[in-house]
This record gives structure tokens, C-alpha cells and sequence, in this order.
């Protein structure tokens, strides 16, 4: 009896250890990335004229504080996106997602520019709505793959694109220094 009350309060337990609350959004600390559990390095919200967008969480095999060495990284790892404003649409989402991928490539979007379009004509076609929550998962020699709503929508191939991806957030020119602090857990 006192094992199964054990179990039963450990099990009690589990969810609040293993979710973290981000701005009042709760989010998971451990997501699976194909045979992989990986865990979370940290999480914020991006913010925009004072105005609170979307939740991100960076998951890693491994914490680490160090955003280009991550962003170079041929490991697994993964961002998930969860949208908590109604001013979040597919228009204004495309020019962020431009300009992040202008600014982690230095300017230089050509090498990978087809698939710059083809995450935001196949990964955003549907209109983005407050709650949705997209996953960037990156694979070493698959690519990222893009989940809206644990839905799958497109994978794109390339350390060099899942550089410039995971870029927008942690590159030297990020697309929100704060949230950059927050995703290395600072």
C-alpha cells in the first residue's frame, strides 16, 4: 500500500516538474526530437512596441549560454514557438521571419532563399492564430522539420538553413536581444 501511495503522489508530482510557466504560459521543459529527449535551455517572450507576441523555448541535448556555438551546432535541438497575441498574423509573422533571416545571414538569404519561401509558403499558409504552437525541430542530416499544433508541415534540408533559423533568435543580431538572453537561460 505504501508503494502504490508513493506512486501515486510521485505521479502527482510529475507535471508541475516537468513544465515551466513562461509570462503565465506554461510550457513543456523536455520535448522529443526523433529518438532524442531534449531539454529545455530557456524561454521567453518576444516582445515588439511593448506588445507581448509569442513565447520561445530553446531545447538542447545539453544547457548552454553560448548563442553562436548553438546556432552552429550539427545537433539535434529544437524551438518552440506558442502565439499569445491576436496582432501575431501571417503577414507581419513573413516580414519578422525576412527580416530575422536578413539580419542572422549578414544579408546574404541566397544560398538558401528557396527554402526561405518555402517555410513561409507551406509552413504559414494557414492564417496563425492566438494559441498555436509551431516546433522547429532540427536533425543532423534530416533537416528542420516544422510542426503547427503537433501537426507536421514541411522539412527543410541544410545545417546552413538551421543555422540561419535558429539564427533569428540567437545570432549577433537577434530579432529580440531580450529574448536571446532568455532562450540562453541568462
Amino acid at each position: 500500500m505504501r508503494t502504490l501511495i508513493f506512486l501515486f503522489c510521485l505521479t502527482l508530482g510529475l507535471p508541475a516538474m516537468s513544465q515551466t510557466k513562461i509570462g503565465g504560459i506554461v510550457m513543456p521543459n523536455v520535448i522529443k526530437a526523433g529518438d532524442e529527449y531534449l531539454k529545455i535551455n530557456g524561454g521567453g517572450i518576444r516582445e515588439k512596441f511593448f506588445f507581448d507576441l509569442y513565447v520561445g523555448v530553446l531545447y538542447l541535448r545539453e544547457k548552454s549560454s553560448d548563442g553562436n556555438a548553438i546556432m552552429n551546432a550539427d545537433e539535434p535541438m529544437a524551438m518552440k514557438l506558442r502565439v499569445i497575441s491576436g496582432m501575431v498574423d501571417n503577414d507581419n509573422f513573413e516580414e519578422a521571419l525576412r527580416e530575422g533571416f536578413d539580419k542572422s545571414t549578414k544579408n546574404n538569404i541566397a544560398p538558401i532563399k528557396d527554402r526561405i519561401e518555402k517555410i513561409i509558403a507551406v509552413g504559414f499558409k494557414e492564417d496563425i492564430k492566438t494559441g498555436d504552437v509551431y516546433d522547429l525541430i532540427y536533425l543532423p542530416n534530416d533537416g528542420v522539420s516544422l510542426y503547427r499544433n503537433n501537426n507536421f508541415q514541411v522539412k527543410l534540408k541544410g545545417l546552413d538553413f538551421k543555422k540561419a533559423l535558429f539564427g533569428i533568435w540567437l545570432s549577433d543580431d537577434p530579432v529580440d536581444s531580450g529574448l536571446k538572453k532568455a532562450l540562453l537561460g541568462k
